[in-house]
């Protein structure tokens, strides 16, 4: 679940946050903050989830594995992924552990700053997985949030060899340039090995490669990955196989509200041009409506059908 207020600078500062990134907390450091944050708006969220339900907007089909608790959040997130049409059985309880939840404080120029509890999420394993969806999915998608526990990575691994053996398609986003630096060899692993499309932003590919220009990044991507698609805020985005680089331009926005799930909302429409057998700049395309559409208004999540807002 995600909770959001805005803040000014000065309190994002004062709080010893790093603007724009996302910090893992524990318990006890999301109720302090949870206390000094002020007025909050509770939504659910959480990265492969939102992407699930735009694809849903899209009039896609989508399913998610993912842990909640038996609590009133965990309850509340089941029933909003059912309620827009996406399937999802949640994976088996674990002990007293809570349903996780991001602190997320939107500071006056759009960026958000997240602070994070993974709760139960994080004890995602391989018993949870759902292998008949998977085998059945055109495309399987992987978080990199959740790549920190052992049984979480082994749970990644199950998956994609599933969807593989099944003759379908893996992708991967790598979330966070937190996450990257926390998992860059396993990552770069996966994209070489498992991964058939790869998401993520700008920085976090300067991350995965450790290199400081776009452009290196991109040279690095190509030689790793099938398929890439790779955002670059008001630039854009660039869709890179291993033969062409096809820029895909940003989607007009009157105002930047809040950039919640922007990169979410953006594989979503990726992903079900993708599935639904439309052009590579198509399916950039299909991304950059979905993405305008969520970082114009508070929240992960769209507040319109996306398939309205399609006009090819």
């Amino acid at each position: 679940m995600d909770v959001i207020a805005h803040a000014e600078d000065d309190f994002i500062h004062s709080e010893g946050l790093v603007k724009g990134s996302m910090t893992l907390i524990e318990s006890e450091r999301a109720v302090t903050l949870y206390r000094a944050m002020g007025s909050a708006v509770e939504m659910s969220g959480g990265s492969a989830a939102n992407t699930m339900c735009g694809i849903a907007s899209f009039g896609g089909r989508a399913a998610y594995i993912g842990k909640v608790a038996d609590d009133e959040l965990g309850a509340v997130f089941a029933h909003d992924l059912r309620a827009v049409g996406v399937t999802f059985r949640p994976g088996l309880p674990e002990g007293e552990m809570r349903t996780g939840r991001c602190l997320i404080l939107v500071s006056p120029d759009a960026q958000r700053t997240m602070n994070t509890y993974l709760g139960m999420s994080s004890w995602l394993h391989p018993g949870d997985l759902d292998t008949d969806t998977i085998a059945d999915a055109h495309v399987t998608y992987l978080e990199g949030y959740l790549f920190d526990r052992p049984e979480a990575k082994d749970a990644f691994r199950v998956a994609a060899r599933t969807a593989h053996d099944a003759g379908r398609m893996v992708s991967l986003t790598l979330s966070d340039s937190f996450c990257v630096e926390r998992h860059r060899d396993d990552f770069l692993g996966l994209v070489e090995d498992d991964v058939d499309v790869l998401f993520g932003n700008a920085d976090e590919l300067r991350a995965l490669y450790r290199v400081t220009s776009f452009d290196a990044a991109i040279e690095q991507v190509r030689r790793h990955c099938h398929l890439a698609a790779i955002t670059n805020g008001k630039e854009g985005s660039v869709i890179v196989t291993r033969e062409e680089v096809i820029p895909i331009p940003a989607e007009p926005v009157g105002r930047v509200v809040d950039t919640t799930g922007a990169g979410d909302l953006y594989a979503a429409g990726f992903l079900h041009g993708l599935t639904s057998g439309r052009s590579l700049k198509q399916c950039g395309r299909l991304g950059s409506i979905a993405a305008a559409e969520v970082i114009s208004h508070v929240g992960p999540r769209p507040l319109v059908e996306l398939h309205r807002l399609v006009d090819f």
